[in-house]
């Protein structure tokens, strides 16, 4: 009795331990993991948070910038070229610092392109050599610079700049549902590997047993020798095909495992899972979804602007610019750094600066008749890939339907030659059926299983790509978000 406990109490032990080895995973589990811990969902937060800073510079350069600028020290110890009034040159030497400190605001106007600012400023001179110290500051200044008849780029990033921030998050959503279908595939990789594995057992199980009877059979003279040689024969394909079966299903489960990011060295053992409960998809509806959420449908126009902007820009960059810079303030200088501040003197500076291209050679023409095919390239590039994504989009929404009903079909196919396979092996031992009869139904078993498997695959694949494409979800009816 005590032995018996004891040999309980270790087998226990050890079908605890086996089954420790086993992690058993459905379609959710795998999807669920490789967007939480895959490298390309890594890589998709990565690619969203560069999104989101470059969104926020680009806001930051519409604010107003506080800036220190300054020279600390400026020391100068050498001898210079110094010309004397009859002509002669004389190196004299010089050791002095000069320091300065400017603080400046500045702000950009994003309608005219230019930039207004306010700065303070104090420069102090020391002259080692002579032993003099002066300062020199502008206590007050406004100014602006102003371009003129130029291409504006504060006034187009303003439009395009938030179509990418748009399209970047949107690429966010796409990516981690690019992550579901690709775990998708592998996931049916590694289940279709373990049901061939699993029939490749079956297989040569049944044909081991099938032999063993054959020879009892010959024995009794109720099979011919033709007969055994048949089925013998089938069994060494069958454990050829498990052999086969086995290292691909290692594969398929290493590839899984990477790309889930898992280190788990458990085996795996998946689910089949069920299609999802059948939902009605109008095309209609897929296509307004996928134009409202997909960063493509942003993207159409991004591409527009760009193309519009490349050429006001090679037009303004082609005729007069001018560049108007003027400021107002107040400056004074003195041997104390408070002396710049009694009684400052006016400070005033207006400069205008043009170029005009007068010939060029037909340069700038064809600078803008390039940016003006561009942009008419661009324009027909936008409507071929706005039907290519409507054609994908309803493609997508028919072959799903399709596969609704497909899979069904052949979950009973598969039902129908599993149950003809009994039948016919229960008949084959009873000496009622022929090997070769025997033989085609276990390949119609065979083949009947792989379908379904591969239906099922390609329905969710179908069901995961749709999602992509549209970025919806049928099923609960709301927009996909994360």
């Amino acid at each position: 009795m005590i032995m018996r406990k004891l040999f309980l109490w270790v087998f226990v032990l050890l079908s605890g331990t086996v089954s420790a080895q086993i992690r058993k995973l459905t379609l959710e589990d795998v999807v669920q993991q490789s967007k939480e811990q895959s490298i390309a969902s890594k890589q998709a937060v990565t690619q969203k948070k560069t999104n989101y800073w470059q969104y926020r510079s680009f806001q930051a350069d519409y604010k107003p910038q506080l800036s220190l600028l300054g020279t600390l020290p400026g020391f100068t110890r050498s001898y210079i070229e110094v010309v004397q009034p009859d002509g002669t040159v004389s190196f004299q030497p010089v050791s002095n610092n000069n320091s300065m400190l400017n603080l400046s605001l500045s702000q950009s106007i994003a309608m005219t392109g230019g930039t207004v600012y306010m700065q303070q400023q104090m420069q102090r001179f020391d002259d080692f050599q002579r032993d003099v110290t002066r300062y020199n500051g502008i206590p007050f200044e406004i100014g602006i610079k102003q371009p003129l008849f130029q291409f504006n780029p504060l006034k187009w990033d303003r439009r395009i700049s938030p179509l990418k921030y748009q399209e970047g998050n949107q690429q966010y959503i796409q990516s981690l549902e690019q992550v579901a279908l690709d775990a998708t595939g592998y996931y049916f990789d590694l289940l279709v590997s373990q049901v061939n594995l699993q029939i490749a057992e079956k297989n040569r199980s049944n044909n081991d047993t099938l032999f063993k009877i054959a020879k009892h059979k010959l024995e009794l003279g109720k099979i011919s020798q033709n007969d055994l040689l048949q089925l013998q024969m089938g069994l060494l394909t069958a454990q050829k095909d498990l052999a086969s079966a086995q290292q691909s299903a290692a594969v398929a489960s290493l590839k899984l495992k990477m790309y889930m990011g898992s280190r788990d060295e458990r085996e795996l053992e998946l689910g089949i899972p069920a299609e999802a409960s059948e939902f009605a998809i109008d095309p209609r509806v897929a296509l307004d979804e996928a134009f409202a959420n997909r960063s493509a449908s942003v993207a159409f126009r991004r591409r527009l602007l760009e193309a519009e902007r490349d050429v006001q820009q090679a037009r303004k960059n082609n005729g007069l610019n001018a560049t108007l810079n003027a400021t107002f303030g107040l400056s004074n200088q003195g041997s104390l750094p408070r002396d710049v501040y009694v009684s400052p003197q006016d400070r005033e500076f207006v400069e205008l600066q043009l170029t005009l291209p007068i010939l060029t050679w037909g340069r700038n023409k064809a600078r803008t008749e390039v940016a003006r095919a561009a942009q008419e390239f661009a324009q027909q590039s936008v409507e071929q890939d706005k039907l290519t994504f409507e054609q994908e989009i309803f493609t997508q929404v028919t072959l799903l339907q399709m596969l609704q009903k497909q899979v069904k079909l052949t979950q009973v196919a598969d039902g129908i030659a599993a149950d003809r396979y009994q039948i016919a092996k229960e008949r084959f031992i009873l000496s009622d059926l022929s090997v070769t009869d025997l033989g085609i139904a276990t390949q119609e078993k065979d083949i009947a299983r792989r379908d379904f498997i591969l239906a099922l695959r390609d329905y969710w694949q179908a069901y995961y790509s749709l999602r992509l494409l549209t970025l919806y979800d049928f099923e609960q009816n709301r927009k996909i978000a994360y």
